[in-house]
């Protein structure tokens, strides 16, 4: 399995979603630094939202396969710049966390994290599980892609 750093604002989702993608019970806790596992790496919020610290996170996208980049459906503007995907040396996807708050806006959370560079959007309640598997699916090595028949 590729391996995910989720990057996002504050209480954007990201150590639930890191619970749900590890299969773990779901409980809040404020993540205070850098938490690598097997298959996710859970940044805190303040990497993404602090000049200084954001320098970090793309130092840490060295230690990963694919970059998440989290937008909450209920944040009322993006703290991602337009193509900011370009300056990881990584592949980027969005996630768009919290779809089934009343106040969810997911078309314009789509939309930010389309300006932001990602060419793929998951859609993600991590309490219930919605979107999770497609995440697991999506990081999955496939091993066989060509076959030696094919050569």
């Amino acid at each position: 399995m590729r391996k995910l750093i989720l990057m996002g604002r504050s209480e954007a989702g990201k150590t639930t979603l890191t619970q749900a993608l590890r299969g773990e019970e779901i409980h809040y806790y404020k993540t205070q630094y850098v938490n690598h596992f097997e298959s996710v790496i859970d940044t805190p919020g303040e990497y993404a939202q602090s000049h200084r610290l954001g320098k970090a996170l793309a130092l840490y996208t060295y230690e990963a396969d694919v970059v998440g980049i989290l937008v909450s459906a209920t944040e009322p503007y993006s703290i991602f710049p337009p193509n900011v995907t370009c300056q990881a040396n990584r592949e980027c996807i969005g996630i768009v966390t919290k779809i089934d708050l009343p106040n969810a806006n997911i078309p314009m959370a789509d939309r930010w994290l389309e300006i932001a560079g990602c060419k793929t959007i998951f859609h993600v309640n991590s309490l219930e599980g919605v979107g999770v598997p497609e995440i697991l699916e999506y990081l999955r090595e496939d091993t066989q892609k060509t076959k030696i028949s094919e050569l």
